[in-house]
């Protein structure tokens, strides 16, 4: 689409805006119960796992072929860890994986192909292996309003598909020492999502499409998944969180209008993060021995916070709503949800072997 120089000025005027009064929004206030970390939004992946030893751990980073999510696979491995990491293609896992100084193994996953999540899923759980470290990554910011399954694609790619991969590793995550679940969300969950929550009588958008909606509902229900999952796991070894990485100029925009794409770029030079950056607050969430019983919460700037204002990111009733509509569109593609033991499984469970540096 050409670019009309006015136009071009007024995305680039709000790209200078919205900086300055970002502060507008919603109070973000420090989670109490929480330990405060010395990090911020400053911080880089590297620097907030500086210490941290990763070795005999297993990691699965959905996303990994580019942006926060490859950086936080890059990262994982080199403080030790076994990483499983994710791409839309095969090909382009394995790209990225070669690209990693550390163990790693490429697989597909293409989230709004049910039959694919289900595929990696069984083969990350032939492995054998417990899971340690599942980083929620992957998502999508279309641009036209599209239907897969006949659902609204970003509720589809960016909830269901997950909640798939989630709950049929759950049972290797019941075997390791610690499970984290990390769920990366955005601020847009309180800030853009509609004013009555998720959309249950209408996850088609029918009743009227924006991209930027669509989107914020996907992550709110990124935000209200993880909180359920971490009332479901109360008594378990295993946590879940959901965060905000930051504005970080990643390929999520890929298939915005060019205008819009420029808008975007410039807004994130002028206020975002690095890509090292924005990893932190996963890699954080993933690795930080302050967290060990933290579950439930919802992080940015690698700390808990807690937003006020109108919104529904703490909405524990339609969370319970939210998993409970999830089941019924995915039941063919789960599996039950039991929490095994060493005993039942015996000799099939294995660890990965610790680097030999």
């Amino acid at each position: 689409m050409p670019v009309n120089r006015r136009d071009f000025v007024q995305f680039a005027g709000a790209a200078l805006v919205t900086p300055m009064v970002s502060s507008c929004g919603p109070d973000r206030r420090p989670a109490p119960g929480v330990p405060r970390s010395e990090f911020d939004g400053g911080s880089t992946a590297e620097e907030v796992t500086a210490g941290v030893d990763l070795d005999g751990k297993l990691a699965v980073v959905t996303g990994c072929t580019s942006g926060i999510g490859f950086e936080t696979m890059r990262v994982l491995a080199k403080r030790g860890a076994y990483v499983v990491g994710t791409g839309r293609t095969l090909e382009k896992a394995q790209e990225a994986c070669l690209r990693v100084d550390g163990v790693t193994t490429p697989l597909q996953l293409e989230l709004s192909d049910f039959d694919s999540v289900v595929a990696c899923a069984d083969t990350i759980n032939a492995m054998r292996t417990p899971i340690d470290i599942l980083v929620c990554n992957a998502g999508m910011r279309g641009q036209e309003r599209e239907l897969v399954y006949g659902l609204e694609k970003h509720f589809v790619v960016n909830h269901l598909g997950h909640f798939i991969l989630v709950y049929r590793l759950l049972e290797r995550m019941y075997l390791a020492w610690q499970g984290r679940v990390v769920v990366v969300g955005s601020r847009a969950a309180y800030r853009s999502a509609p004013q009555d929550g998720i959309q249950f009588d209408d996850l088609q958008a029918a009743g009227g499409y924006s991209v930027s909606r669509a989107y914020a509902h996907s992550k709110l229900a990124n935000a209200l998944f993880s909180l359920e999952l971490a009332k479901l796991l109360k008594g378990t070894r295993i946590t879940s969180n959901a965060l905000h990485p930051g504005v970080i100029d990643t390929r999520i925009a890929r298939n915005e209008s060019g205008l819009r794409r420029t808008a975007f770029s410039l807004y994130t030079r002028l206020a975002g993060k690095s890509v090292e950056q924005g990893a932190a607050t996963s890699c954080y969430v993933a690795t930080s021995p302050l967290l060990g019983s933290t579950s439930g919460r919802f992080f940015e700037d690698c700390n808990a916070v807690q937003i006020s204002g109108d919104h529904h990111l703490y909405d524990a009733a339609m969370a319970e709503r939210l998993w409970a509509v999830s089941e019924e569109l995915v039941r063919e593609y789960l599996v039950e949800l039991k929490r095994p033991t060493w005993e039942d499984l015996g000799q099939q469970i294995s660890r990965p072997k610790p680097r030999q540096d």
